[in-house]
């Protein structure tokens, strides 16, 4: 569907760019642009997937894993604000005994997604994988 796409777009670009108007030679540029960015987009998504779920495969190998088990839920199955934010209150803990490890950086990232700050997760996620990828490097 994607390779449809993108041919559609390359020929109504070239098109465009034929045609010699600067308006039209300015949107033909613009939507030979579109797919390149739409390629990056899901490159980079994918490629930090797949670094997120070695990551998680990891952490479950080595039983690191946080335990929300026993936490109560609300009737859609999310971890209750409160147990969540007590949660993160303890990973925090650790983290801030270790955050040069990528495993408390991990869990962290796992304890702000439970509590619903999306963002400080995957920031704190991005630094795991930076600090996982540099150990591996190391050897």
């Amino acid at each position: 569907m994607m390779a449809f796409y993108f041919l559609l777009l390359g020929r109504e670009a070239l098109d465009m760019i034929h045609d010699g108007r600067p308006a039209f030679l300015g949107f033909g540029i613009g939507l030979l642009l579109l797919p390149l960015v739409g390629v990056w987009v899901v490159y980079s998504t994918l490629r930090a997937a797949l670094a997120h779920q070695r990551l998680a495969r990891r952490m479950h190998d080595e039983g690191g894993e946080l335990d929300t088990s026993g936490l109560p839920r609300d009737r859609r199955g999310r971890i209750d604000r409160d147990a969540a934010v007590a949660l993160f209150e303890q990973v925090k803990a650790e983290w801030e005994a270790d955050p040069e490890n990528w495993r408390t950086n991990y869990r962290a990232a796992r304890a702000y997604d439970y509590a619903g700050d999306r963002t400080r997760a995957r920031e704190t996620m991005r630094r795991a994988v930076e600090l996982e990828r540099a150990e591996r490097t190391r050897g």
